[in-house]
């Protein structure tokens, strides 16, 4: 894997976990009356965390296929388990560490076989081949 593919994936992964805290405040938000100050505040950070994440996102999907993208969004799951055990006493129970190695496996299975494949290509690079006139596939009339 070369360093640019390394480093998007770094980034996403860096994204998911900011976009794992719109949850945390979101459970936050739970403990207060509806419409209360703090309800409002911790909905405000999930706005700002959202928009965020939304940014970074675009910027992602640029660099890497969105299949490959989607397929890494599993793992808010584990973050969801760890802030669960972190910030609110909610215990891991072999089940969800269970779960937790497979969304890991299969992230990086997937992963593995996008890199295999040569599809983490990015955007960019499409469009720039399609420029080009790199077309393969046949024809379109």
């Amino acid at each position: 894997m070369n360093w640019s593919r390394a480093k998007t994936l770094l980034v996403l992964h860096v994204l998911l976990l900011f976009y794992s805290l719109a949850d945390v405040a979101s459970k936050y938000a739970a403990g207060f009356d509806l419409f209360s100050l703090g309800f409002i505040a911790c909905y405000g950070i999930v706005l700002v965390i959202l928009a965020g994440y939304a940014l970074g996102w675009q910027q992602v999907i640029k660099r890497m296929p969105l299949t490959t993208a989607y397929a890494n969004r599993g793992i808010t799951v584990v973050w969801g388990i760890f802030w669960g055990a972190v910030l609110f006493g909610e215990s891991i129970t072999p089940f969800k560490i269970v779960g937790a190695i497979m969304i890991i496996a299969g992230i990086a299975l997937f992963s593995h076989a996008d890199a295999e494949q040569g599809t983490l290509g990015s955007a960019s690079d499409a469009a720039q081949s399609l420029e080009a006139g790199d077309v393969s596939g046949g024809d379109v009339s």
